[in-house]
C-alpha cells in the first residue's frame, strides 16, 4: 500500500480537512518516525496549515502560505494515516499522533519494520527522497520525453524499473504489475530489449493505469482506500486465479518474496523474460 493514486486522494482529503487549522502538537509512539532530530514536531506548533501537496508517495503539509515550516510525511512501504478515532478498517499500529485545531490525525505503520517517517523542514526538497524523485505520471506535464529518458537503453528489468522512484515517481509493487499486464509485457524483460510497439504500449499503460486508478479512488474514505485498491487489482495479489482477460492462471513472478512478490499472466505477457 501506498502508491500515488491512494496518496493523492489522501493529500486531497488532508487539504480539505486541515486547511486553515493550526497545528497544536505531535506525540510519537515510535521515536524513529522523526527523521529530523534537530527539528522536533514542536516547531510546527502555532503554525497554520495552508496547503497540502503530494510528492510521489510523500505528503507535504505547508504552513503559513509557505513561509512557515513544512511537515513532510513519507509513507514508505507500509505507512498510512487515519482520522481519530482509529476504526476497525485501519488496524495497523499507530506510530504518531498529530493534533490540529479541531482534528487529529493518526499515522500508522503495518510493516514488520518501520517505514513511515516525518520530517520538519523549510522546504520539502530538503527531504532527500523527494529531491531525487523522477517525473510523476500523475503530473499533467508528464510526457513521452520523460518516459523515454527513463526507459532509454537501460538493461534493467521492467518490474524493478517501474518501482524505481528516482526514475518514475509514485509507482510501487502493485501498480507495476497492473501496468505490465495492461501493456502485455513480461515483468522481467529488460527495458533495452523493448520494441517500438512495446514502448508505445508501456507508456500508454503507465499513464492510463495510474490516472484511472486515481480517478477511481476519489471520494473513497481514506480508511477504505486499501481495500478498494486490493479489490481493483487484475493480476497483483491474484496468484492462482484466472486472468480476467484470457482466463490463464495467474502466477507469481520468480524471485519475489512476501510483500515484494508480484504476479503476472504467462499468456498475456508472454512468459517472465
Amino acid at each position: 500500500m501506498p502508491e500515488s493514486p491512494e496518496v493523492q486522494v489522501l493529500a486531497d482529503d488532508l487539504g480539505a480537512r486541515l486547511a486553515g487549522r493550526d497545528f497544536l502538537g505531535g506525540e510519537l509512539e515510535e521515536f524513529r518516525v522523526l527523521k529530523t532530530r534537530a527539528r522536533p514536531l514542536a516547531q510546527l506548533e502555532g503554525h497554520t496549515v495552508t496547503g497540502v501537496r503530494r510528492y510521489g508517495k510523500h505528503v507535504d503539509l505547508a504552513t503559513d502560505e509557505g513561509r512557515g515550516p513544512h511537515l513532510v510525511i513519507s509513507f514508505g512501504r507500509a505507512g498510512w494515516a487515519a482520522w481519530d478515532p482509529v476504526t476497525a478498517e485501519t488496524p495497523a499500529p499507530v506510530v504518531a499522533h498529530l493534533a490540529f485545531d479541531g482534528a487529529q490525525l493518526e499515522l500508522t505503520d503495518a510493516g514488520e519494520w518501520l517505514s513511515l517517517g516525518v520530517s520538519v523542514v523549510d522546504d520539502p526538497m530538503e527531504v532527500g527522497s523527494i529531491a531525487k524523485l523522477g517525473a510523476d505520471p500523475l503530473d499533467p506535464s508528464y510526457s513521452r520525453r520523460d518516459f523515454d529518458r527513463v526507459v532509454g537503453s537501460r538493461r534493467k528489468q521492467l518490474k524493478a524499473l517501474l518501482q524505481e522512484q528516482e526514475s518514475i515517481a509514485g509507482i510501487g509493487n502493485a501498480y507495476s504489475d497492473e501496468i505490465l499486464h495492461t501493456a502485455k509485457i513480461a515483468p522481467l524483460a529488460h527495458a533495452a530489449a523493448l520494441s517500438d510497439d512495446e514502448r508505445d504500449r508501456l507508456f500508454a499503460a503507465v499513464e492510463s493505469v495510474m490516472r484511472d486508478a486515481t480517478a477511481a479512488r476519489r471520494g473513497i474514505p481514506i480508511a477504505e482506500l486499501k481495500a478498494a485498491k486490493v479489490a481493483s487489482m487484475r493480476v497483483h495479489g491474484r496468484t492462482g486465479e484466472a486472468c480476467p482477460v484470457c482466463g490463464t492462471t495467474i502466477l507469481d513472478i520468480p524471485g519475489g518474496t512476501g510483500s515484494s512478490s508480484g504476479q503476472y499472466c504467462p499468456f498475456c505477457q508472454g512468459g517472465v523474460a
